[in-house]
């Protein structure tokens, strides 16, 4: 068996759980900037990603705590997806990536770091974005911070909704 690994998440794995949902608190704080929501859907939102694969790693949820897939109601879903390939056109437009991924973890088996609240993760990748360095230093390197990486984005998103 070939394994993969990626120190850089053990911050992710060790840091201490905050309490309730952050998918229901950050749209709900009121400070889309400080939370890093990026965009205000009619049912579902956008936000980066703290501990991200790379910069422009970014999120779709909807609003409502919902963490069944078949739950979702039919104007989330395609939303959900709406949005994914808004982000995706962003994405581009900012960082002009050479592929992505696109998935959801639904239970904690498939790999759901918060499995009671729904999120897509929309993921930037660049030709040799996984290279000696997350092996042989056991470091990540991500150019950008995430105020950066958001304000890069934003840019982007307004660009691209501008008459």
């Amino acid at each position: 068996m070939e394994r993969i690994w990626a120190p850089w998440r053990l911050a992710y794995v060790e840091i201490k759980q905050p309490e309730g949902c952050i998918f229901c608190q950050k749209p709900a704080a009121g400070r889309d900037t400080e939370e890093l929501v990026l965009y205000r859907g009619e049912s579902c939102f956008v936000l980066l990603n703290l501990f991200p694969y790379n910069n422009g790693h970014l999120m779709v949820a909807p609003y409502r705590h919902v963490g069944d897939f078949t739950e979702l109601t039919a104007d989330e879903g395609a939303e959900l997806i709406r949005l994914a390939q808004r982000m995706v056109r962003v994405l581009g437009h900012a960082y002009h990536p050479d592929g992505y991924n696109l998935g959801m973890n639904l239970g904690r088996t498939a790999g759901a770091g918060i499995e009671d609240h729904l999120h897509l993760h929309v993921v930037p990748r660049w030709n040799g974005d996984t290279n000696f360095m997350p092996v042989i230093a056991g470091t990540k390197v991500l150019p950008d911070t995430l105020v950066g990486t958001y304000r890069t984005l934003s840019a982007a998103l307004a660009a691209l909704e501008s008459p």
